[in-house]
């Protein structure tokens, strides 16, 4: 029931990515004064000699420390053995015996160099104006009737991501202030629709914002009529790649319904993400896969790089044994140190465990290194698990949220770890495989007379590859991937 808690943390330590881990390890140093961040160029201070003496003036205290949980001989020797290679570069601040001292974080003198963390916080990037906020300031520039300004600011706030107006106009109309007419609400999505920039905000949907734009070019809109009607009255049979359908419906040609599906791309069809744009979310590889050509092997390396370095501080470790310190402060300072010493502990053993799995997906996906991911193999984690004499569960934890750097891209290691199928060879070949060979074949196929469900269902008969109609529509709808009908090109 002891290590129930340290275990807990060790598990929340292996599953947390280098990002959650940073931010981790951010707020324990922020709640635990023990805890300190090594200092640049301390390994090149004599740290043999510091370890040892360190080992020597620590055990008596960290014993006292232990006694205070638990008698244990083996508590003792598991201290005795608790490496000190957490860096070793301190300040000898001295202070009053005599009086009881309260910890505090210990600030270093200024020496000259600039401050990290307040360099990071001046350079880090302020808060982007929102969209509602931005479309608000161009509202604002425009010379409007108090009701209809007032119109205008309720609609804004209903407008989504893309910059659509998707409520339901009764439903709009019972949340609208009582003094605003439906007759005032008409005319600002009117000036919404056709002075904001860009325009199309407000609109109901992709055809209505569409016309907007064409309508907005004026005197040329004339020569928008195809564009405009395909817009307007053809959207679905466009989803649907119907070309002949459309071509017949406005009597003209394919070529030239082709000629203003072209057109009609240099408009924009959400209004909204050209003003806030999606911030891309930042992956940090954990790992860095690279060939080894005079060994002709793959070797992995932890990308420990932007991890903070801790290490317990010397000055707290001699506070808790010392006899003229209070009692209560030093079993503060106890507490504080053993659960410092436990987050090192899980940091490294997160390190040494994520490495032995890396190692073990090397060895087994070579080829998928070598030739590429129709190469993959089945990689059960029961059998990594078995292989490295760990839970399952632990390498389900290893590998959650975590990438790698390979040759071929950064990768998230959960791809390495799938069932599979065996081909008509008897070769093993994982689903992540199949559905590399699924997007080759459709890839290469004749686009006007692209390959059905069941088409494909022969093609990788042909490969080797059996598997069920309905599965090959299941992995082309996870690749993304249109059926026969709109891959059609006419």
């Amino acid at each position: 029931m002891k290590l129930a808690p340290r275990m807990i943390q060790s598990m929340e330590i292996l599953q947390l990515s280098t990002l959650a881990l940073e931010e981790r390890i951010e707020q324990e140093l922020a709640g635990n004064p023990t805890l300190e961040l090594r200092e640049p160029g301390s390994d090149a201070v004599d740290l043999e000699q510091q370890r040892e003496q360190t080992q020597r003036d620590d055990r008596e205290g960290e014993r006292e420390i232990a006694a205070g949980e638990s008698n244990s001989a083996d508590d003792f020797e598991r201290l005795d053995n608790i490496t000190e290679e957490y860096g070793d570069t301190w300040s000898d601040n001295t202070f009053d015996s005599g009086e009881s001292y309260v910890p505090t974080r210990r600030v270093s003198s200024y020496d000259g160099e600039r401050d990290a963390k307040m360099d990071a916080m001046a350079n880090t990037a302020t808060r982007p104006a929102s969209l509602f906020e931005q479309l608000l300031d161009q509202w604002r520039m425009l010379e409007l009737e108090p009701n209809i300004r007032r119109a205008g600011e309720f609609l804004i706030g209903f407008l989504d991501a893309d910059g659509y107006l998707r409520t339901a106009r009764q439903d709009l109309m019972m949340q609208c202030p009582r003094d605003l007419t439906e007759a005032d609400v008409d005319e600002a999505l009117t000036q919404i629709q056709t002075k904001l920039e860009p325009l199309g905000f407000g609109s109901r949907d992709l055809s209505e914002c569409l016309v907007i734009q064409i309508d907005a070019l004026g005197a040329e809109a004339s020569n928008w009529a195809i564009e405009r009607a395909l817009v307007r009255d053809h959207v679905k049979d466009l989803e649907q790649n119907r070309l002949p359908r459309i071509a017949k419906s406005l009597d003209v040609t394919i070529d030239r319904i082709k000629q203003a599906i072209m057109n009609l791309r240099q408009f924009h069809a959400h209004p909204g993400r050209m003003v806030v744009e999606d911030v891309p979310r930042t992956i940090t590889p954990d790992a860095t896969i690279t060939y080894d050509e005079e060994h002709d092997r793959y070797v992995a390396e932890l990308t420990n790089g932007r991890t903070p370095s801790l290490h317990l501080s010397r000055q707290y470790k001699k506070m808790a044994k010392d006899k003229q310190v209070d009692r209560k402060t030093r079993d503060f300072i106890g507490n504080n140190l053993r659960t410092g010493r436990w987050l090192i502990e899980a940091i490294e053993q997160r390190s040494a465990t994520l490495l032995r799995v890396i190692n073990v997906v090397i060895a087994a996906q070579r080829e998928f290194f070598d030739l590429g991911p129709q190469h993959l193999k089945p990689l059960p984690m029961t059998l990594v698990a078995d292989q490295l004499g760990i839970h399952v569960a632990t390498v389900s934890r290893a590998v959650s949220e975590k990438y790698m750097e390979t040759p071929r891209g950064i990768l998230p290691l959960r791809m390495f770890f799938s069932g599979g199928a065996e081909t008509e060879s008897g070769e093993s070949m994982s689903w992540t495989a199949i559905q590399a060979k699924l997007e080759q074949i459709i890839a290469e196929e004749d686009k006007t007379k692209p390959l059905n469900d069941d088409q494909l269902v022969e093609k990788l008969k042909e490969n080797g590859i059996d598997i069920a109609r309905r599965t090959v529509a299941k992995y082309r709808k996870q690749l993304d991937i249109a059926p026969a009908r709109q891959r059609r090109e006419y």
